[in-house]
Order: C-alpha cells, then structure tokens, then sequence
C-alpha cells in the first residue's frame, strides 16, 4: 500500500506587540510552541509604539525584543507588518511621518518606484539588526480607515487589485543581499479557504518572493478578541472527523495554513488562546503521522529549491 502523502501544516500571527499583553505573555506564547514542537511565523512591528523599539527602548519594549529574537529557536519566524501597520515612518525623525499614506495603501500605490521600496524595507531591516532580529517573511498590513478605503475603491476602478510589481521585486532584491533569514520571502495577501495557493511573485539568483495563501481563517477572536468568532471545531472537532484541517489533509493538500492575530490569541487575555491549545492538542491526538510542522519561510525554500510541491512526498 503506498504511504499516504503528509501535509504540512502552519501559521503566520499578526499585530504581535508588547502593548497588548506584555512581553512575558510572548514568552509564555513561544514557551509553548516550542514545548509542542509546532511551527509558524509571527509579525514584529518594530514602529508600531510610534518610534523603533530598536532605539532607547523601554524595559517592556527590551524584554519584547528580547523574545523576538530567540523565537526562531521555538519554532517560530518573524515577520514583517512593515514598519508601523500605519502611516509611513520617517528613520531620522524616529517617528511616524504626520499625514502620511498608510503603508497597507502605499505597497499598492502604482507610481512607487522599486527603489523606493528598496529603501524602506531595508531600513526597517536595519532597526531589526539593531535588536538582533532577522526577519523572515512579510503581511500585508489591512487598513479600513475613511482615506485608505476610498483610494483602494479608486485604484479597483482602475483595475488595481493587486500590490505594485515593484514591491516585489525590491523584496527579491534584498533576499539576494542575503538580509532575510532564508533564500525566500513568503508573504501573505490573498487567502482561499477551499484550497489556498502558492503564487511566485518574483524570482533570481537562487532566491524568490512567493504570495503563500492560507487556506484556513482566523477562528480565534481576530482583531477585534471577540468571543463569538473562537471555533476550534472550525478547525479540527474533538473526535477528529471534521474540520478544515482535516478535509486539507484528507485531501492531500500540500499545505494547510491558517492566520490568527495577537489581540485574540494571546495568553494573557485573548479569548482565542484556550482555543489554539485546544487545537494543537487535537491535532496532536488524530492527524500524527498524517501532518509535519514547517515555517513558513522553510516551505517557501523548500518548494523554490524543489520547483513545485514534489518535496512534500518525501517528508
């Protein structure tokens, strides 16, 4: 009987800050993973308090960093929400520059020049070094405010959907610089929860940038840390029939990833993280054998280095 073809599983977790929660809280969160020998990425948002927490940090913003660090060693890659999931940051005034264009809206903007994007990515990729940080992937940071709605509503009567070419390849070119962790960027824009995708956005000199799509959404309180989106069933039930986990695997998908946000999942009061436990758990008990753990910067290399999905036989 031939080998049933595992799948592999993961996640990426956005808006991770020590505002929220407090660094011990991220700890405790990577503690965790490690204990359980999971995988995935989470975001650092090194602009996020309104400065970089990579110059004169406070002593909660230290002990953060502190654990941003040692997280790959937990099985855990960091990522890039840009610089401050708001407006444009100016690197010399350490601050956010007033009345500027939110960084979700700007990696769409169509007149922004390659090496525009160059230049803010690798200064972002300068604050991570001050902190001992490497960055791995990259998300794109959602915005619904009133400007960032109506010049998304313009640019998609345009026929703009899509980020700006440019940025894709300004990420390609710092990967062959060798200034992320990996010899590709995953990132994570669109989603289909029936199948998800991998989409090859740019590629040279050994490395990539791929758009690597969850398949599987937030049941575990999303941004807003509301009870009534937590649903472990949505991802795998108690006794282990059903779920979206489950048809991926069933299915012989490639991959299933889910995405997940600080504010609910958290384990110091996100109403999401008894939820998160209780899926690890469940996993653990009735797709061992069927599943492997990867980063999400580890599938993207492996695939780039295998050109396509057949590495996946072999795990």
């Amino acid at each position: 009987m031939a080998r049933k073809r595992k799948t592999i599983l993961s996640f990426y977790l956005d808006d991770a800050s020590p505002y929220r929660a407090g660094a011990k809280t991220f700890r405790t969160f990577l503690d965790y993973c490690a204990e359980q020998q999971i995988a995935g990425e989470s975001s650092a948002i090194l602009g996020g308090g309104g400065h970089s927490m990579a110059r004169n940090p406070s002593r909660e913003e230290r002990a953060f960093l502190k654990q941003v660090a040692r997280a790959w060693d937990c099985g855990i890659g960091t990522h890039m929400e840009v610089m401050t999931h708001g407006a444009l940051f100016d690197f010399e005034a350490n601050r956010a520059r007033e009345g500027a264009v939110h960084e979700g809206l700007w990696l769409h903007e169509p007149a922004v020049t390659e090496a525009k994007y160059e230049r803010y990515f690798r200064s972002i990729i300068a604050e991570g070094d001050r902190a001992g940080i490497r960055f791995t992937g990259f998300t794109w940071p959602g915005c619904g405010c009133a400007p960032c709605t109506r010049r998304y509503a313009e640019l998609r009567r345009k026929g703009r959907t899509a980020p700006n070419p440019a940025f894709w390849k300004a990420l390609l070119a710092l990967a062959r610089e060798g200034k992320f962790r990996g010899r590709t960027v995953p990132c994570f824009f669109g989603s289909d929860e029936k199948k998800g995708a991998i989409h090859r956005k740019a590629a040279g000199g050994g490395c990539g940038v791929y758009d690597l799509m969850p398949n599987a959404g937030d049941k575990f309180g999303i941004w807003e840390n509301n009870p009534a989106r937590v649903d472990p069933d949505y991802y795998i039930t108690a006794d282990g029939k059903s779920g979206i986990l489950v048809r991926h695997v069933q299915a012989g998908a490639p991959y299933a990833i889910w995405y997940a946000h600080w504010q609910g999942l958290n384990p110091a009061n996100g109403v999401g993280w008894k939820a998160f436990t209780t899926v690890v758990k469940r996993i653990r008990k009735h797709l061992a054998g069927r599943v492997v753990w990867m980063r999400p910067s580890d599938i993207t290399d492996r695939y780039h280095k295998a050109g396509g999905w057949g590495f996946v036989d072999e795990l």
